[in-house]
């Protein structure tokens, strides 16, 4: 997964405008305690971190 596709599918779940708030604000346990643009920063896997999301979220599977 490239970022374009991680970023397009969180505009999916929180609008264009929201999306980045909740990726810069909201920490995930999956993602060692960091925010999805911290671990995303960090070098972490686009696809890594939209698994995290989608578990916090609990998203059907169909959005995995």
């Amino acid at each position: 997964m490239r970022h374009s596709e991680f970023w397009a599918r969180m505009d999916r779940q929180f609008g264009n405008g929201y999306a980045r708030v909740w990726a810069d604000n909201h920490v995930l346990r999956e993602l060692d305690g960091r925010t999805p643009s911290q671990a995303l920063d960090a070098g972490e896997s686009p696809k890594i971190v939209w698994r995290a999301v989608h578990s916090s979220l609990e998203l059907p599977a169909s959005e995995r």
